[in-house]
């Protein structure tokens, strides 16, 4: 599940995880970006509803980027194992200029498509440019190991989260979605408490993070986005705790984003980004 390798040729594509319940009957700017990112106009979107139990799910989002100016919309229905190694399947995502994951549950994505050929093609992709998406549960699976259930609550604990592989389209990060609405700050933070590599990025709903090829992440949307950096962590007792006990986590620093704001991963160098320049014009 390791990302695939990009070459000095090609640029990544982005990556744009959304905390779900994404704007979709307004000004629509998350969707709107990743279509305009996508090709605008030639843009060419493939929906994959495996997330959801819903049956309309990957029709509602046909007709969203159909209305938002998208050339050719597509919905991959993968529902199946053997679903996610059909050839027509595996042509739309090749021909692809975005790939949008649905919420649901992300354990539906990963047991369904981990390890097939779609999720290799979804990974070769974006290594050569295709842009990848995914809201709530199309977020969480994005990354090359996802929180796959948990317990809400502001304080981390040994117990309240479980962790599972992603699609591993990158190892920089672990996502969260519904953050604020869900009070999910300890679930987080106990991820992180089991291995401080990955930033934690805990997304508020409406709320997207606009990663780059250069790993530069802005933020959009009317939320905020938690971000939490453990690279500096000076001690971590979740090797000793039982499953109910609290951790004791030292040295992680936590930024709070809002729309514009940018977090360099690589750095790991956080900037109020067109905040500031807003700032500086009034």
């Amino acid at each position: 599940m390791a990302p695939s390798k990009t070459n000095e040729v090609v640029q990544r594509g982005w990556i744009v995880p959304i905390g779900g319940a994404e704007d979709k009957l307004q000004r629509r700017r998350i969707l709107s970006r990743f279509v305009s990112l996508s090709g605008g106009s030639e843009a060419r979107i493939v929906i994959i509803p495996t997330a959801s139990r819903l049956t309309t799910t990957g029709d509602r989002y046909l007709r969203l980027f159909t209305e938002l100016g998208a050339k050719d919309v597509q919905v991959a229905d993968i529902l199946t194992r053997d679903d996610a190694e059909r050839e027509d399947y595996l042509q739309m995502i090749e021909n692809a200029t975005g790939v949008f994951l649905t919420g649901g549950n992300q354990l539906r994505i990963t047991t369904i498509i981990g390890g097939t050929s779609a999720a290799k093609a979804i990974r070769r992709g974006n290594a050569k440019g295709l842009n990848v998406a995914g809201t709530s549960a199309g977020a969480s699976v994005l990354s090359d190991h996802m929180i796959a259930f948990g317990k809400d609550g502001s304080s981390p604990r040994a117990g309240a989260v479980r962790l599972a592989p992603g699609l591993g389209l990158t190892n920089r990060f672990i996502i969260d979605q519904h953050f604020r609405q869900r009070d999910r700050l300890g679930r987080l933070i106990s991820a992180l408490a089991f291995n401080p590599h990955p930033t934690g990025i805990g997304l508020d709903e409406d709320t997207a993070a606009f990663i780059g090829p250069d790993n530069t992440l802005e933020v959009e949307g009317s939320g905020a986005l938690t971000l939490v950096d453990s690279s500096k962590t000076q001690f971590s007792s979740m090797a000793e705790a039982g499953v109910s006990d609290p951790i004791c986590v030292l040295g992680i620093t936590v930024h709070i984003l809002a729309k514009g704001a940018t977090y360099n991963l690589h750095t790991r160098t956080a900037s109020p980004g067109t905040l500031d320049v807003e700032r500086t014009l009034e």
